[in-house]
């Protein structure tokens, strides 16, 4: 299955590994010459990008970084230099081998767990720019760009998606699975609680019946482990979740094939019961059994950091993205179809045989027909709770450590949710 994801990541890049420690360079544009052979042509810059151990081919925003950085330097003729590392020791060395060559227009760190390397390597490169996705630290040098992203908003929204669903068909049970229990994750934990509990007051206002949704919510402790997220979600299942948030990269594409498998098992083609993907639009995987996704754009921040530098417009501090910043939200039909766009044909045409699909219509029809078994009040509802967050008139929680996130499992309504936010 990951050799599967990555073909699905390889967007006209020619990846070509250059060292032990996962170098990869690519990027750029070509020119014609009078003869009409096509040569490379100069790039007319380098960036650099750093991957975390969860690596290229979780679906996540290892996936999603990688997805900007190369459109940016397709974009501006970049040259796009990519490092994987295989252990968190390989922070430090890999921003140090970068920063050293002092050529990049900007060094692009994916994920919180790099925060420590990035605050030393940019504090001993002061006049190198640096961005880093999750990571946040108060003293952070002015040398470098947080990218960070209003989760919560976005999974306030697949939270009402799920209770909805699970309300609708009398049931009472939802899930979550998450990846490793790190601060940021605690936003996406928050929001769905917040979520669920304002589809509960909404199901009521509706239809005069009160409903209490449970959620079942478990961290795997990984963001590359498919079994652990299997397992998961299987025990959720079992215990009666009807919708299933994954939250895990990687980890979480198993909660698809425990979701997929329950419906084989009880011939349906298509959900409830139905799982939620994260970061980028991944109902594509398994249709039918993925209602949507939460898309977090982390392409649009590693892309924009890429695009300030080139244009000498770079700044360092926080930059944060939401709801109204379309930063982060519900994928729709269309997303899903133009991340399938992206693929060479030949991997289209691969990946629709093996789908079971003739064409991308019938693809974009079955995942249409997938959302019709949701009605049409459900997508309402979410939509105008986006719309209450986005005006600033709903706010919701998002804690980052621990006390914050029990404050938010304790609380009993929305509104109790809502006076935690800050």
């Amino acid at each position: 299955m990951r050799k599967e994801l990555l073909v699905f990541l390889m967007v006209g890049l020619m990846a070509l590994s250059l060292a032990a420690s996962g170098c990869i360079s690519g990027g750029g544009t070509s020119s014609t010459s009078g003869t009409g052979t096509t040569t490379p042509a100069k790039p007319q810059g380098e960036v650099a990008i750093v991957y975390d151990v969860g690596g290229r081919g979780d679906l996540s925003f290892n996936d999603m970084a990688y997805l900007g950085a190369s459109k940016a330097a397709k974009d501006f003729n970049l040259k796009l230099v990519e490092l994987q590392s295989n252990t968190e020791d390989d922070y430090v060395k890999n921003l140090e081998t970068l920063a050293s060559q002092k050529k990049y227009k900007v060094i692009i760190a994916v994920g919180f767990m790099m925060t420590d390397a990035v605050k030393k390597v940019a504090a001993e490169y002061p006049k190198q720019n640096f961005a880093i996705v999750d990571g946040f630290d108060k003293d952070m040098p002015k040398n470098v760009r947080m990218i960070l992203f209003k989760e919560n908003e976005g999974s306030a929204l697949a939270g009402a998606l799920a209770a909805l669903i699970a309300a609708n068909s009398g049931k009472d049970t939802v899930g979550i699975v998450l990846g490793m229990e790190i601060p940021v994750l605690y936003k996406f934990e928050a929001g769905y609680r917040f979520g669920v509990k304002w589809a509960e007051d909404y199901y009521k206002q509706k239809t005069g019946k009160t409903v209490n949704i449970n959620i079942l919510y478990q961290y795997t402790g990984t963001f590359g482990d498919p079994g652990k997220g299997y397992a998961a979600a299987k025990a959720q299942l079992d215990q009666g979740a009807w919708v299933i948030y994954q939250v895990a990269g990687g980890t979480g594409t198993g909660v698809f094939k425990a979701v997929g498998e329950y419906l084989q098992a009880h011939n349906q083609k298509m959900g409830p019961p139905f799982a939620i993907g994260v970061d980028s639009a991944q109902d594509w995987i398994k249709p039918g059994a993925i209602i949507a996704s939460m898309m977090k754009r982390v392409d649009v921040g590693v892309y924009n950091a890429i695009k300030d530098a080139v244009q000498g417009k770079f700044t360092g501090g926080v930059v944060e993205l939401g709801l109204k910043e379309h930063g982060v939200g519900l994928s729709t039909v269309d997303d899903v179809m133009a991340m399938f766009d992206s693929l060479p044909a030949d991997t289209q045409k691969q990946k629709l045989k093996e789908l079971g699909f003739n064409s991308k219509d019938e693809l974009k029809q079955y995942l249409e027909n997938t959302r019709k078994q949701v009605p049409d009040w459900i997508w309402q509802a979410v939509s105008e709770l986006q719309k209450k967050i986005v005006s600033g008139e709903i706010k919701v929680p998002a804690p980052m450590d621990k006390p914050g996130i029990e404050a938010v499992r304790n609380a009993k309504t929305w509104q109790d949710m809502e006076k935690l936010a800050k």
